[in-house]
């Protein structure tokens, strides 16, 4: 129910993004009169290199796999990440047309953003009163790779799918928790997008679902060997893996 909950907060935080763009790329080919065909950029997908750059949002999420570990005291740890909280991105673009309806896009970047996770003792009476919370900062040079696998045009616009993987990078520094995740991951990623071509641009609103693949929490704790009432958060985790939703839109 809480997983529903959260797709449900993305949705909410998207479409108003997504209904701004569908707007702004629309407005001029609306401008023209009822019966005519006016092509925006009509020779703009001939071309084999495209430049370009994007700005964007996306949410990251956890997917915590817990092993059952029970402390002696008989307390059972589970984590979760309640609520997503909104973070930026933006990109760099160059895409190679290797086909008329495949191209190839490289779009390196940077994302900002965080997460808070909840750890209860599920076995406590009222785990309420018997939780802790991380707020984990991220700041990810990522470098997605992605397969453009597009429709063919309808006017100004054209719908495709892209699927790719994505390595990541987190360059924030990091101090002393109870839980800790390794500085790389790598992602499979599936998006789904709307090429706007507009008169002097062309306008790319893109959906994109990553879905990490390697387990990202440091489960060897030398610098918890001496405090065991922390190091039971890690015990109790077989392993954490990453994901995020991302709100991409590409200027080209």
């Amino acid at each position: 129910m809480n997983r529903i909950c959260r797709h449900i907060n993305i949705l909410r935080i998207i479409a108003p993004l997504i209904a701004i763009a569908a707007v702004l790329a629309v407005s001029a080919p609306a401008a023209a009169k009822p019966g005519d065909k006016i092509l925006n950029r009509p020779y703009a997908d001939l071309k084999r290199w495209h430049l370009g750059f994007s700005v964007g949002a996306h949410t990251q999420d956890l997917s915590f796999t817990h092993n059952g570990f029970v402390t002696p005291e008989g307390e059972r740890w589970v984590a979760e990440v309640p609520a997503f909280s909104p973070g930026f991105c933006a990109n760099v673009l160059a895409e190679l047309r290797l086909h008329k309806y495949f191209s190839l896009r490289l779009s390196p970047g940077m994302y900002f953003g965080n997460k808070s996770v909840t750890m209860i003792d599920y076995n406590s009476i009222d785990p309420d009163l018997n939780k802790r919370t991380q707020d984990v900062k991220s700041a990810y040079v990522v470098v997605p790779l992605d397969l453009k696998i597009s429709g063919d045009r309808m006017g100004n616009v054209r719908p495709y799918v892209s699927l790719g993987a994505m390595a990541s990078f987190d360059v924030s520094k990091k101090r002393t928790e109870a839980l800790m995740f390794n500085s790389s991951d790598a992602y499979l990623c599936v998006g789904l997008g709307i090429d706007f071509y507009l008169p002097f641009f062309k306008l790319d609103p893109e959906i994109k679902f990553c879905f990490g693949l390697s387990d990202i929490l440091r489960h060897d704790r030398p610098d918890l060997t001496d405090d065991p009432e922390t190091f039971k958060m890690t015990q109790s985790l077989s392993k954490v893996k990453s994901n995020m939703v991302v709100l991409t839109f590409y200027f080209e």
